[in-house]
Protein backbone atom coordinates (compact mmCIF):
# COMPACT_ATOMS: atom_id res chain seq x y z
CA UNK A 1 0.00 0.00 0.00
CA UNK A 2 2.67 2.12 0.96
CA UNK A 3 4.49 2.19 -2.37
CA UNK A 4 1.21 2.26 -4.51
CA UNK A 5 0.75 5.67 -2.54
CA UNK A 6 4.26 6.62 -3.48
CA UNK A 7 3.87 6.10 -6.98
CA UNK A 8 0.46 6.60 -7.83
CA UNK A 9 -0.43 10.05 -9.95
CA UNK A 10 -1.74 12.13 -7.37
CA UNK A 11 -5.38 11.81 -8.38
CA UNK A 12 -4.98 8.37 -7.36
CA UNK A 13 -2.95 8.54 -4.21
CA UNK A 14 -6.07 9.26 -1.74
CA UNK A 15 -6.93 6.17 0.78
CA UNK A 16 -10.20 7.06 1.06
CA UNK A 17 -12.73 9.67 0.25
CA UNK A 18 -12.24 12.76 2.88
CA UNK A 19 -8.29 11.47 3.63
CA UNK A 20 -5.53 13.55 2.06
CA UNK A 21 -3.20 10.98 -0.12
CA UNK A 22 0.47 11.72 -1.30
CA UNK A 23 3.01 11.14 -3.59
CA UNK A 24 7.04 11.73 -3.62
CA UNK A 25 8.01 12.84 -6.34
CA UNK A 26 11.61 12.70 -8.37
CA UNK A 27 13.58 14.57 -5.25
CA UNK A 28 11.37 12.75 -2.19
CA UNK A 29 9.44 15.33 -1.21
CA UNK A 30 6.38 14.41 -0.14
CA UNK A 31 3.06 16.26 -1.66
CA UNK A 32 -0.87 15.84 -0.56
CA UNK A 33 -3.54 16.26 -2.92
CA UNK A 34 -6.99 15.92 -1.08
CA UNK A 35 -10.32 15.34 -2.61
CA UNK A 36 -12.51 17.71 -4.32
CA UNK A 37 -14.72 17.44 -1.25
CA UNK A 38 -12.28 19.56 0.65
CA UNK A 39 -11.89 22.58 -1.39
CA UNK A 40 -14.61 24.00 0.13
CA UNK A 41 -15.06 25.35 4.03
CA UNK A 42 -17.62 23.37 6.09
CA UNK A 43 -20.50 25.93 6.53
CA UNK A 44 -21.35 24.80 10.14
CA UNK A 45 -17.31 25.02 11.07
CA UNK A 46 -16.88 27.90 9.17
CA UNK A 47 -19.50 30.04 7.53
CA UNK A 48 -17.49 32.96 7.23
CA UNK A 49 -17.81 36.59 9.66
CA UNK A 50 -17.35 40.09 8.40
CA UNK A 51 -15.56 43.11 9.88
CA UNK A 52 -17.85 45.55 10.81
CA UNK A 53 -15.57 48.42 10.18
CA UNK A 54 -15.42 47.69 6.61
CA UNK A 55 -18.76 48.98 4.68
CA UNK A 56 -19.46 49.87 1.11
CA UNK A 57 -19.63 53.24 2.20
CA UNK A 58 -15.84 53.44 3.62
CA UNK A 59 -14.10 50.85 0.98
CA UNK A 60 -11.67 54.07 -0.29
CA UNK A 61 -10.00 54.63 3.00
CA UNK A 62 -10.49 50.96 4.01
CA UNK A 63 -10.20 47.81 1.83
CA UNK A 64 -8.81 50.05 -1.35
CA UNK A 65 -5.87 51.65 0.69
CA UNK A 66 -2.61 49.90 0.05
CA UNK A 67 -1.35 47.75 2.69
CA UNK A 68 -4.59 48.49 4.92
CA UNK A 69 -4.73 44.21 5.55
CA UNK A 70 -1.37 44.37 6.92
CA UNK A 71 -3.15 46.36 9.73
CA UNK A 72 -5.29 44.10 11.13
CA UNK A 73 -4.19 40.49 10.08
CA UNK A 74 -3.68 38.12 13.12
CA UNK A 75 -0.55 37.43 15.18
CA UNK A 76 0.78 33.99 13.05
CA UNK A 77 0.80 32.18 16.37
CA UNK A 78 -3.19 33.17 16.63
CA UNK A 79 -3.71 31.58 13.67
CA UNK A 80 -1.58 28.54 13.54
CA UNK A 81 -3.41 27.67 17.31
CA UNK A 82 -6.83 27.86 15.29
CA UNK A 83 -5.12 25.87 11.96
CA UNK A 84 -3.88 22.78 14.47
CA UNK A 85 -7.62 23.51 16.15
CA UNK A 86 -9.27 23.17 12.16
CA UNK A 87 -7.27 20.18 11.41
CA UNK A 88 -9.01 18.64 13.96
CA UNK A 89 -12.38 20.00 14.17
CA UNK A 90 -12.18 19.11 9.73
CA UNK A 91 -10.76 15.56 10.85
CA UNK A 92 -8.30 15.47 8.44
CA UNK A 93 -6.39 12.87 8.37
CA UNK A 94 -3.32 15.08 6.96
CA UNK A 95 -2.02 16.82 10.39
CA UNK A 96 0.90 18.91 8.78
CA UNK A 97 0.77 22.87 9.13
CA UNK A 98 3.01 22.48 5.89
CA UNK A 99 -0.34 21.69 4.02
CA UNK A 100 -2.41 24.02 4.79
CA UNK A 101 -3.39 27.61 4.92
CA UNK A 102 -5.65 29.23 7.96
CA UNK A 103 -7.03 31.26 5.51
CA UNK A 104 -9.78 33.79 6.14
CA UNK A 105 -13.20 32.27 3.83
CA UNK A 106 -13.96 36.12 3.09
CA UNK A 107 -10.46 37.64 2.99
CA UNK A 108 -9.14 40.56 4.80
CA UNK A 109 -9.01 42.17 1.16
CA UNK A 110 -12.69 41.89 1.19
CA UNK A 111 -13.81 43.01 4.28
CA UNK A 112 -13.62 40.04 6.26
CA UNK A 113 -13.14 39.03 9.83
CA UNK A 114 -9.80 38.89 10.78
CA UNK A 115 -9.81 37.10 13.91
CA UNK A 116 -13.26 35.48 14.13
CA UNK A 117 -12.57 31.23 14.22
CA UNK A 118 -16.12 31.39 12.15
CA UNK A 119 -13.98 33.61 9.57
CA UNK A 120 -11.16 31.19 9.66
CA UNK A 121 -9.93 27.60 8.55
CA UNK A 122 -7.40 25.36 7.16
CA UNK A 123 -7.67 25.51 3.67
CA UNK A 124 -5.55 22.78 2.23
CA UNK A 125 -3.22 24.30 -0.49
CA UNK A 126 -3.62 21.04 -3.10
CA UNK A 127 -6.74 19.90 -3.97
CA UNK A 128 -7.75 17.57 -6.88
CA UNK A 129 -8.67 19.98 -9.54
CA UNK A 130 -6.05 23.15 -8.64
CA UNK A 131 -8.93 24.18 -6.67
CA UNK A 132 -6.76 24.71 -3.32
CA UNK A 133 -5.82 27.46 -1.49
CA UNK A 134 -3.21 29.14 -4.52
CA UNK A 135 -6.88 29.03 -7.02
CA UNK A 136 -8.88 31.02 -4.38
CA UNK A 137 -5.97 33.59 -3.49
CA UNK A 138 -6.25 34.30 -7.39
CA UNK A 139 -9.86 34.73 -7.02
CA UNK A 140 -9.67 36.95 -3.76
CA UNK A 141 -7.60 39.41 -6.06
CA UNK A 142 -9.83 39.35 -8.35
CA UNK A 143 -12.98 40.31 -6.25
CA UNK A 144 -10.88 43.07 -4.64
CA UNK A 145 -9.98 44.68 -8.31
CA UNK A 146 -13.75 44.29 -9.21
CA UNK A 147 -14.74 46.02 -5.75
CA UNK A 148 -12.57 48.60 -5.49
CA UNK A 149 -12.84 49.02 -9.01
CA UNK A 150 -16.71 49.91 -8.67
CA UNK A 151 -17.21 47.03 -10.80
CA UNK A 152 -19.20 44.92 -8.33
CA UNK A 153 -20.56 45.41 -4.69
CA UNK A 154 -18.65 44.66 -1.75
CA UNK A 155 -21.84 42.89 -0.13
CA UNK A 156 -21.38 40.80 -3.82
CA UNK A 157 -18.05 39.56 -3.60
CA UNK A 158 -18.49 38.43 0.58
CA UNK A 159 -21.64 36.35 -0.79
CA UNK A 160 -20.33 35.00 -3.59
CA UNK A 161 -17.19 34.11 -2.18
CA UNK A 162 -18.57 32.95 1.48
CA UNK A 163 -21.09 30.73 -0.28
CA UNK A 164 -19.32 29.22 -2.86
CA UNK A 165 -15.99 30.27 -3.47
CA UNK A 166 -16.16 27.70 -6.92
CA UNK A 167 -18.48 28.91 -8.29
CA UNK A 168 -17.50 32.54 -8.08
CA UNK A 169 -13.86 31.66 -9.37
CA UNK A 170 -15.63 30.21 -12.78
CA UNK A 171 -17.65 33.59 -13.04
CA UNK A 172 -14.62 35.98 -12.12
CA UNK A 173 -11.81 34.46 -12.92
CA UNK A 174 -11.98 31.05 -15.22
CA UNK A 175 -13.76 27.59 -15.40
CA UNK A 176 -10.57 25.74 -14.18
CA UNK A 177 -7.81 27.11 -12.03
CA UNK A 178 -4.46 26.98 -13.69
CA UNK A 179 -1.84 24.53 -11.89
CA UNK A 180 0.83 25.93 -9.92
CA UNK A 181 4.40 25.70 -11.31
CA UNK A 182 5.74 22.32 -10.16
CA UNK A 183 2.11 20.66 -9.12
CA UNK A 184 0.51 18.75 -10.97
CA UNK A 185 -3.25 17.78 -10.25
CA UNK A 186 -5.34 14.62 -11.08
CA UNK A 187 -9.06 15.30 -12.17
Amino acid sequence: MLLAALTAPPALAHRREGDAGGVADAQGRYGVVFPAASAEPNPELTPGALNPRVTQANIRSSICVAGFTRGIRPAEGYTERLKREGIRAYAYADHRLRDYEEDHLISLELGGSPDSPRNLWPEPHHVIGGWGSYAKDRLENRLHRLVCGGRIPLAQAQYDISHDWIAAYRRYVAEQPRPQRGHRYGD
